[in-house]
């Protein structure tokens, strides 16, 4: 009879397959959210006065509890305590209230000029620092719930489709990245800044809620097969002592390093890719998300194909040498300042989606083959914890040098908000409307004044030290408060505060091109330290195929035996 429950829950396709579904859906909202800002900086700076400092700063925060606190190590010490339903539900609460916080730093309208002084690190925007905690308090929520989902995984599918299984819960999570890449800019400009964080909120209470619907089916696992509580093996724990048998085997160097510098040349593009698309290739903000929404499209179907290959046919470290070289020629194509079409971007993201999809394909069933099973828990979390570095300093780098080549762009942006802002509450509040209503209609034509600039305009930006900013700002002010007093308010409200976002955004845009105020970022330094990660990556893929060749790891052989 026990043994007809066993064949009916885990032997059965609809009970792996729901579970599979039920936890992948925990880790959509994660990669969602991960994304949804990234895609609206031009926002974030033009309307709250963000930086690409401070979006760096922003960026890196995810990394901070994981990296300097070991809070991805401790992870995986309470997944071995607690095992995968109570961790993977305090992880997606965790995750949620990361989100709030988020949500109610970008929501909060703090005071002008609101610092705080922190030690060693200087001056932080109230803001940005507050948003930044929200975020690194998130990210110790994914990665815990990235590693619970894959031990579930390996629980429902054991000696079933695990490679399968494994695909589709990374297909199903990076169609939250495609999501977030696509829509949270439109959201934005549709709604208010705060609606993709709104929206991340929402997804992630139905991942809290999918989570524990898993959870109710797992418990029915246990009952069925006669446990009373999740299979826990000894082999699997995470062991410090174990970490001197990995640090010393250099083929785990290697890969370890080629895994932070090949994600660090393709997660944080990501977190710049939108931008990248409106100030380089003049791609309208509403679709400028959807160009780098088609990698991780690709990586959804590319990467469990790939996996495949290797499994057949072998050739690992081959795979991850084409795979870098890839993303040499990709980033090299993209730092040339003169190919600025948007058809170029668009094929050279999709060839880096083929370029993403074979390096993971063959990099993480390779570590088994260097690491003994006994050290593999162990060795994923370090690898793990070394990627946490990349994506905590590359960010930041790659924000403190986009601020430090265009200095001019943020103070300039600075200059147009607060001119919209000066003339819109002077009318408006006379008008009788809200400061909600005022702020959404700054807000609003800020960010198109900005947007239509960089999209339709190709001037020979002026140095700001070559301008006089008071006199630019008051030319702006003056400009749409003298159009505001000809327009006849009709009490319609929505009607008229389409004409009034218009308006402010059509003066705008005329003084911004007659000054020729540079509010447009190159990208070039950046898009070169992007270059300089794919070439080392190649150089360790190289590094590694040679001390596969002296250990025997077996990396260019399939995995699956004949």
């Amino acid at each position: 009879m026990t043994e007809a429950i066993k064949r009916t829950l885990r032997d059965s396709a609809k009970a792996r397959w729901t579970a599979l579904v039920l936890a992948s859906l925990s880790i959509f909202g994660a990669y969602y959210f991960n994304y949804a800002l990234s895609s609206i900086k031009p926002m974030l700076e033009s309307v709250l006065g963000w930086n690409s400092g401070d979006f760096g700063t922003y960026t890196s925060a995810y990394a901070w509890f994981n990296v300097f606190l070991f809070m991805l190590v401790i992870s995986g010490f309470v997944l071995d305590k607690l095992g995968i339903r109570k961790t993977g539900l305090g992880a997606t609460i965790i995750m949620f209230v990361g989100t709030a916080i988020n949500y109610w730093a970008v929501k909060h309208h703090f005071p002008e000029g609101a610092v705080v002084n922190i030690p060693l690190l200087g001056e932080m925007k109230t803001q940005v620092l507050i948003s930044s905690l929200g975020f690194a308090i998130f990210g110790v929520g994914t990665e815990a719930i990235g590693i619970t989902i894959s031990k579930a995984v390996v629980r429902w599918f054991k000696g079933k489709e695990m490679a399968l299984a494994m695909g589709m819960q990374m297909s199903i999570a990076r169609l939250g990245t495609m999501l977030a890449l696509v829509i949270s800019l439109p959201l934005a400009k549709n709604f208010s800044v705060t609606a993709p964080i709104l929206f991340a909120l929402v997804v992630m209470l139905i991942g809290v809620a999918s989570f524990i619907a898993f959870s109710l089916l797992d418990i029915k696992l246990d009952k069925s097969e006669g446990t009373v509580d999740e299979e826990k093996s000894p082999d699997d724990e995470f062991k410090i002592s174990d970490i001197k048998f990995i640090i010393g085997n250099l083929g785990f160097w290697y890969i370890a390093i080629l895994c932070v510098l090949f994600y660090s040349a393709v997660f944080p593009f990501l977190f710049y890719a939108t931008d990248l698309m409106i100030n380089k290739y003049n791609v309208d903000p509403y679709l400028a998300g959807t160009i780098p929404g088609l990698l991780p499209l690709g990586t959804m179907f590319l990467t469990p194909l790939f996996g495949g290959i290797y499994d057949k046919y072998g050739k690992g470290a081959t795979i991850m040498i084409v795979g870098s070289l890839i993303l040499i020629f990709v980033h090299g194509i993209l730092a040339i300042p003169s190919l600025n079409l948007w058809w170029i971007a668009t094929v050279m993201v999709i060839i880096l989606g083929i370029g993403f999809s074979l390096v993971p394909s063959a990099m993480w069933p390779s570590v088994p083959k260097i690491i003994p099973e006994k050290q593999l828990g162990t060795a994923y979390a370090v690898i793990f914890w070394i990627q946490n570095i990349g994506l905590l300093f590359i960010p930041l780098i790659l924000g403190n040098v986009l601020n430090a080549t265009n200095p001019d762009v943020s103070p300039n942006k600075v200059i147009v908000k607060t001119a919209i802002e000066k003339a819109f509450t002077q009318t408006l509040s006379e008008k009788g409307f809200t400061d909600k209503e005022i702020y959404k209609a700054i807000e609003k034509a800020t960010g198109n004044a900005v947007d239509s600039v960089v999209q339709y305009t190709n001037y020979e930006p002026v140095s700001i030290e070559d301008i006089n900013p008071q006199e630019v700002e008051n030319n702006i002010y003056t400009e749409i408060t003298g159009n505001l007093k000809n327009i006849e308010f009709t009490g319609d409200k929505k009607a008229d505060i389409k004409i009034v976002i218009n308006t402010g955004k059509t003066d705008a845009f005329n003084i911004i091109k007659k000054d020729r105020l540079n509010i447009r970022y190159n990208y070039f330094y950046d898009m070169l330290i992007f270059l300089s990660l794919s070439l080392m990556s190649l150089l360790f893929a190289f590094l590694l195929k040679i001390e596969d060749k002296k250990k025997g790891y077996g990396l260019e052989m399939p995995n699956i035996e004949k």
